[in-house]
């Protein structure tokens, strides 16, 4: 059963030393708060984290959708607990609304990001550029994927335009009330393969996980006119069976993406202004004043786009930010942790110097 989620011989060689130990593999189908829905051979099971795990999640964090996990299984009464979760092969992370240290995985072991925009009014380049960006941080293939495409006047066009600063990686325009562009999109994802669907509320992943499966799966919401935009319609993350024998892990909708540690994902969007860059006659160009300046000369020129410049730089001061906000957290926790251990060391002290202790 688990072949069909996932489960290779480069998966069973990461668990040998598990299966040592006696436990079974199961993939983390369904993720929920108090316990998960997992795949094993024995059928589906409902998992709980063990004690230790539970104590390690509070800094390394829980096993997300997608996760291949370690279980001891009591199948008779569908139950299991999670020991252990194998090492990911890729993740795509965002920073936990409450915590500015704490890292989510939303979608982990994902071989194909399928980033998401519809062709009406939500059409932004510069919310495409940050999602491409944690995309190919991710470690999976990125996708782009234009949807209601039967809203656009000139579809071909548009795509034209957004498959200029797509990196290279494939465009396709998709059209799920005409059935337009849905075999292109299953032909990037292989047997045993996982997609995952990311993108601004409203752009109709839903809609497309829908027809993907070829039922009503998922709800879904009309958009509001006065933006083109539309709420969540996804509250929970399912790792989902599609029919051409891939999986399909929803998750809820993203209205910002923050980019986490994103270097790379960056240069690979913006790979025109790091050649640029490279080509300045100074190596610490601040491409402000210096002479010899190749960007400034390619935005006087036109052929640098002023917006995507001035998004790359937004983008560049955002990473810098975030960086610098998760080592303050990081040096706050030491700071805590050592404050801890003085008084520790003081109130021992105390207690062998008092002669009444």
């Amino acid at each position: 059963m688990i072949e069909l989620y996932g489960w290779s011989d480069a998966w069973r060689s990461a668990f040998e030393p598990h299966a040592h130990a006696g436990h079974i593999p199961g993939r983390i189908i369904v993720q929920r708060r108090e316990a998960n829905l997992v795949a094993t051979d024995l059928g589906i099971l409902t998992a709980r984290l063990s004690g230790r795990l539970r104590h390690e999640a509070r800094e390394a964090g829980h096993p997300a959708a997608g996760d291949w996990v370690a279980l001891s299984a009591k199948a008779e009464q569908g139950t299991a607990t999670i020991h252990a979760v194998l090492p990911r092969r890729t993740a795509f992370v965002r920073r936990a609304a409450d915590s500015v240290q704490t890292l989510q995985v939303i979608a982990a072991n994902i071989d194909v990001v399928f980033v998401v925009t519809s062709m009406n009014a939500d059409l932004n380049p510069r919310r495409l550029e940050r999602f491409l960006a944690a995309a190919w941080q991710s470690g999976a293939r990125p996708v782009v994927v234009l949807t209601k495409a039967d809203l656009a006047e000139q579809p071909e066009a548009q795509a034209a335009e957004i498959a200029t600063l797509a990196a290279g990686c494939p465009v396709l325009i998709v059209s799920a009330l005409q059935g337009v562009g849905l075999g292109a999109m299953m032909e990037h994802i292989r047997p045993g393969e996982t997609c995952v669907l990311i993108g601004s509320s409203g752009v109709g992943k839903s809609t497309l996980v829908n027809t993907l499966l070829g039922e009503d799966r998922m709800a879904t919401q009309d958009i509001r006119a006065a933006d083109a935009r539309g709420r969540h319609t996804t509250s929970s993350r399912h790792l989902i069976l599609l029919p051409g024998g891939g999986l399909l892990l929803d998750t809820p909708g993203i209205r910002e993406v923050g980019l986490i540690d994103a270097e790379a994902g960056l240069s690979t969007v913006f790979d025109d202004i790091e050649a640029l860059a490279e080509t300045c006659r100074f190596r610490d160009c601040s491409h402000t004043t210096e002479p010899g300046c190749a960007v400034r000369a390619a935005l006087e020129a036109g052929t640098l786009d002023a917006e995507r410049w001035a998004h790359f730089q937004k983008l560049e001061q955002e990473l810098a930010a975030s960086g610098q906000a998760k080592d303050r957290a990081a040096q706050e926790v030491q700071r805590r942790r050592l404050a801890g251990q003085q008084r520790a060391y003081r109130s021992s002290k105390k207690d062998l110097l008092d002669p009444s202790s």
